[in-house]
C-alpha cells in the first residue's frame, strides 16, 4: 500500500528522533521535509541526521544539492515524488520528516507548484532593493501585487518574498494563484511533536550552543573555501547568516549565538503557524507510546 506519515512541529521539537525510532519499530523508510537538509556540507547548522543514523535504515532527499543550487519547491516536489514512489515500489511505509511546511503541505495537499526558472538578474536587483530599502519595502511590493501571499510569508523572509514576486514576474500571475490543492494518491497520517514552551526554548538554547561548539563557524568557512559565494541563498539560513557576520568580524561569537538563538524561536513560532495545535488533520504527542497510539492501525501492513 501507498502509506506516508508525516511527523512535523517546531524546529528542536524531537522529530527526526521520534520518527527514527518508529521507523525502527514499525518498519518503513525516512524522507526529508527540511529545505536545508537537501544541502551537501550544511550538515552542523541544519542538525541533519549523522551518516550513522542514514545507515540504520534507508534516508531520502538529504545531500542532494549543492549550496550553490537555486532549490526551489517545484523542484523539491518533483524529488519527493520519485523518492516515495521509490519507497512504495518496494512495499515500504514512508516517514516524511521536517519542520518546512510548504514542503509538507506541497505533498498532503498535492499542490500544483509554478516551475518557473529564477531569472538572476530579476533576483539580484530584488536583493538589491532589500538590502537599500529594507526588507519591507519589498514586502510591500509584494502585498500590491498578491496580498495572500503578502499575508502568508514574513517581511524578514526576504528569499521567500523575492521568490513571490519572481513567479509575478515572469508568469503575470500571483504565486498564490499557482499553488491550488488537489487530492493526493496515496493514504498518510500526520503526527505532529508536542514539546512544552519551556522545554522547547530551552532545547533551543542547547541546540544552538552545542552548534557552535561543534563546529559551525568552522563549517560556514569550509562552504566559503569551496567557492559558496556569502550571498548565497543557502547561506541565508539561521546560524549561517550568523557564522557569516562572526568571519566578517561584525560580530563576537557570544553574539552570534545569542542572534541564532533568537532566530530559532521565531522560526519556531512561524512553524506553528503551518502545523496548529488545532488542525483536526494532525494528532500531537510528546513520545513514543503516545505516537504509535495516536497512529494506531495504521502502523500495521494491512491498514
Amino acid at each position: 500500500m501507498r502509506r506516508l506519515v508525516a511527523v512535523v512541529g517546531p524546529t528542536a521539537a524531537g522529530k527526526s528522533a521520534l520518527a527514527l525510532t518508529l521507523a525502527q519499530r514499525f518498519g518503513g523508510e525516512v524522507v526529508n521535509a527540511d529545505s536545508r537538509q537537501v544541502y551537501r556540507g550544511m550538515d552542523i547548522g541544519t542538525a541533519k541526521p549523522s551518516p550513522e543514523t542514514r545507515a540504520l535504515l534507508p534516508h531520502h532527499l538529504y545531500d542532494i544539492a549543492d549550496p550553490t543550487d537555486s532549490y526551489s519547491l517545484a523542484l523539491y516536489r518533483n524529488d519527493a515524488s520519485a523518492a516515495l514512489e521509490d519507497v512504495w515500489a518496494r512495499g515500504e511505509l514512508a516517514w516524511l520528516v521536517g519542520g518546512t511546511g510548504q514542503y509538507v503541505w506541497a505533498l498532503l495537499e498535492a499542490w500544483q507548484v509554478p516551475d518557473v526558472a529564477p531569472p538572476p538578474d530579476l533576483r539580484a536587483a530584488l536583493a538589491d532593493v532589500a538590502e537599500a530599502e529594507g526588507p519591507e519595502t519589498l514586502h510591500a511590493r509584494l502585498r500590491s501585487v498578491d496580498p495572500e501571499a503578502a499575508d502568508r510569508i514574513d517581511a524578514r523572509n526576504v528569499r521567500r518574498v523575492i521568490r513571490a514576486l519572481e513567479v509575478h514576474e515572469v508568469t503575470g500571475k500571483p504565486i498564490t494563484a499557482w499553488q491550488t490543492k488537489g487530492t493526493p494518491d496515496f493514504d498518510f497520517r500526520i503526527l505532529g511533536v508536542r514539546c512544552e514552551e519551556k522545554e522547547l526554548i530551552w532545547r533551543i538554547n542547547r541546540r544552538t550552543e552545542a552548534m557552535f561548539a561543534g563546529g559551525l563557524v568552522e563549517e560556514t568557512q569550509a562552504l566559503l573555501d569551496a567557492g559558496v559565494a556569502p550571498d548565497a541563498s543557502a547561506l541565508s539560513s539561521i546560524g549561517y547568516s550568523e557564522a557569516l557576520r562572526e568571519l566578517r568580524g561584525d560580530i563576537t561569537r557570544d553574539k552570534a549565538i545569542e542572534l541564532t538563538k533568537r532566530s530559532t524561536k521565531r522560526l519556531a513560532r512561524r512553524q506553528r503557524q503551518w502545523f496548529r495545535p488545532q488542525d483536526p488533520r494532525i494528532a500531537w504527542a510528546t513520545n513514543l507510546d503516545g505516537a504509535a497510539e495516536a497512529l494506531g492501525p495504521f502502523l500495521l501492513p494491512s491498514a
